[in-house]
């Protein structure tokens, strides 16, 4: 079983147009060098199957790929989505969000040929990855832990996590472009990150407003309450849509995850701010709206606060290049409902 470098038919929800123009280029694997030299369809083959050696720089030292993979198991946080929107099919992928199926959100349904072989996210099964007889295992946005990336670098070549992100704590850019690199399409993986910084740009340039108002992220799960800090997705975003930090949380210290803080029904008033934004983690958008310290908040009581849809929660919380596009289309509409009302 092998997997094939092609360029991916994909469910984009872009903002603006130039996005839209970068992401398609992404994956197909043009460039204004190869139009401007008249290349045929023979290069571009090539460019699509990347170049080689590249070398990825991770926590557990320099990982070079001498030639191009043909067995890819993506296991990481997004990694799937990832490799996908670079032209890549994994023949193993873990599903975190437990979409079912091929383990992909519907922004990216059908983007599998040959469905993959389900890898289980925190324990993976080592002896199925190994029966796939993989060249390259992604692990690039996982816990970090020594022990994990050793059993994988015993079945093969192992791109992980970089340098100080463990705890799933590597960036989105970072991710996408360990990636790119570790699949030869290093060029590829910039220009997806141009095009989400494009988008956010523009995003930011059409409601300036949000440069003034603090915004904060919080969480309720099972064991109660807690708070995203930044180098967090789930935070960083809306710092990058323009809104400014909440410095209470800031000043917090930060739980064994590094991403954020507990907070309890009595100290939740921390996260108050121009804008909350909750997320429902093994409850629901319900869960939270009934609760009473939320309902306590000054930001709920004058409707700048909102619990996140499963939909957009999802999108948003995996961030891989298709989902965040995705996530964005719908999240907008409702930043600018509880941030003008």
């Amino acid at each position: 079983m092998t997997v094939t470098l092609r360029p991916i038919r994909r469910t984009v929800g872009v903002l603006t147009a130039t996005c839209c123009m970068l992401a398609l280029s992404a994956c197909a694997g043009s460039s204004d060098d190869d139009s401007a030299s008249g290349t045929t369809g023979d290069t571009a083959a090539v460019q699509a199957e990347g170049t080689f050696p590249q070398t990825v720089p991770t926590k557990f030292g320099d990982v070079t790929i001498d030639e191009q993979p043909t067995t890819v198991v993506a296991l990481g946080w997004g990694d799937a989505e990832t490799a996908l929107s670079l032209g890549v099919q994994p023949v193993g992928a873990s599903d975190w969000l437990d979409f079912g199926g091929d383990g992909v959100g519907p922004w990216m349904e059908g983007a599998y040929d040959t469905s993959p072989e389900i890898i289980s996210t925190l324990e993976p099964e080592y002896e199925e990855i190994a029966a796939l007889e993989p060249d390259l295992i992604l692990d690039v946005r996982s816990s970090g832990d020594q022990d994990r990336y050793d059993k994988l670098s015993a079945i093969a070549t192992t791109v992980g996590v970089p340098d100080g992100a463990d705890s799933y704590l590597t960036p989105r850019a970072e991710q996408v472009q360990m990636i790119a690199t570790a699949l030869g399409r290093p060029d590829a993986g910039e220009t997806i990150t141009q095009g989400y910084d494009d988008m956010v740009a523009g995003i930011r340039e059409e409601h300036p407003e949000w440069a003034d108002k603090t915004a904060a992220t919080v969480a309720l799960s099972s064991t109660g309450w807690g708070a995203y800090i930044r180098g967090s997705e789930r935070y960083d975003t809306l710092l990058d849509l323009g809104f400014q930090e909440n410095t209470t949380l800031a000043d917090e210290e930060v739980g064994d995850t590094g991403f954020s803080v507990k907070l309890s029904d009595e100290t939740l008033s921390k996260a108050d701010s121009d804008l909350v934004v909750a997320f429902a983690v093994g409850t629901t958008p319900e869960d939270v709206d009934s609760n009473s310290a939320w309902q306590r908040l000054s930001a709920t009581k004058d409707g700048h606060s909102f619990a996140m849809p499963r939909d957009i929660s999802s999108a948003y919380s995996l961030g891989s290049p298709s989902a965040i596009e995705f996530a964005m289309k719908k999240l907008v509409p409702l930043l600018e409902e509880h941030t003008n009302s």
